[in-house]
């Protein structure tokens, strides 16, 4: 089971392909993704032990930091962040809406992991960057009070590094809504 994840969200595609292949060499680490996203940025999502993780982030910080826009390191992440991620979770009930959208793809997964820590949500969905010129969104639902504390909680830090664009409760969304959005 993953425990840790890095992030690392670069300017150039060329230079985040060329870092990944030296963070994949610098330590013991799984590559979860390695993708472009709007507009024309690259990221690089690892996983493994915080040791590894951070040693792997701390490379790239190294070789290229005129080249990073955001990056992090998670050591206990939340296992609701994986599906989120790929759009997988199963949602069961559908109650209030929480919209947390960011600047960076590091910054939204950040506020996401911290939203689902901070109240009792299910994390539907982290949206990253593709189609959206280079913004992010994460989606959680639950009763009202536990979204408005995740909400608040993950758009804390993202609103800290001044990467936060907007942050939603809608307390009963229509059923309409609901079926277009996930």
């Amino acid at each position: 089971m993953r425990n840790s994840i890095g992030l690392v969200e670069f300017k150039s595609i060329s230079k985040g392909i060329e870092t990944a292949d030296g963070m994949m060499k610098s330590a013991g680490i799984e590559l979860l993704q390695a993708t472009p996203f709007c507009p024309g940025k690259y990221v690089v999502l690892i996983g493994g032990e915080l040791s590894a993780v951070n040693s792997a982030v701390d490379y790239a910080k190294q070789v290229v930091a005129d080249n990073i826009i955001d990056s992090f390191v998670i050591g206990n992440v939340s296992q609701q962040v994986f599906p989120a991620l790929t759009a997988t979770t199963e949602i069961r009930n559908k109650n209030a809406l929480g919209i947390i959208e960011t600047f960076t793809v590091a910054s939204a997964i950040e506020g996401a992991d911290l939203a689902v820590k901070a109240a009792v949500v299910d994390l539907i969905e982290i949206r990253l960057a593709r189609g959206m010129g280079g913004k992010c969104i994460a989606l959680m639902t639950g009763g009202v009070a536990d979204v408005t504390a995740a909400v608040e909680a993950g758009a804390k830090k993202v609103e800290e590094q001044g990467l936060l664009v907007n942050k939603i409760v809608i307390a009963n969304p229509h059923k309409d809504l609901w079926e277009k959005i996930i």
